[in-house]
């Protein structure tokens, strides 16, 4: 046998009856604070996935921002085409009629419309994927 008295579990502080008032407190308050930190890791995980998910917003925001940044700066060139086009008409005299198809100028713009189907399916598949 050992030198040393033998004690059991159930006496080295299990109970709190034999402890100062002030330690009970302390453990109690460690023990809110450990459920408020517990609490803290919880939601500042919720927040991190709600700020991922931001992010990934944010980067299709930006890429349509530059795709409608790039139409925009394209605007410029077809109003210029088209003002100059239209500088080229015959002015109306003051009893003319309006002007007959001869007097327009040509289309400037010609979008083909072959594929104008295929490109609706595509785009009514990728908003059902969204």
């Amino acid at each position: 046998m050992s030198a040393f008295p033998a004690r059991g579990f159930s006496s080295m502080g299990a109970s709190t009856t034999g402890q100062s008032p002030a330690l009970v407190a302390r453990v109690n308050e460690k023990k809110a604070e450990l459920e408020n930190l517990k609490e803290l890791r919880d939601l500042s995980a919720a927040m991190a996935s709600q700020m991922e998910a931001l992010a990934q917003r944010l980067s299709t925001l930006s890429d349509g921002t530059e795709a409608i940044a790039l139409v925009l700066s394209n605007w410029h060139n077809v109003l210029r085409a088209i003002n100059m086009a239209s500088a080229k008409l015959p002015k109306p005299s003051e009893g003319a009629q309006e002007p007959s198809e001869n007097d327009l100028p040509q289309t400037l713009v010609r979008i083909p419309t072959e594929h104008a189907p295929a490109l609706q399916a595509h785009a009514e598949v990728a908003a059902e994927e969204d």
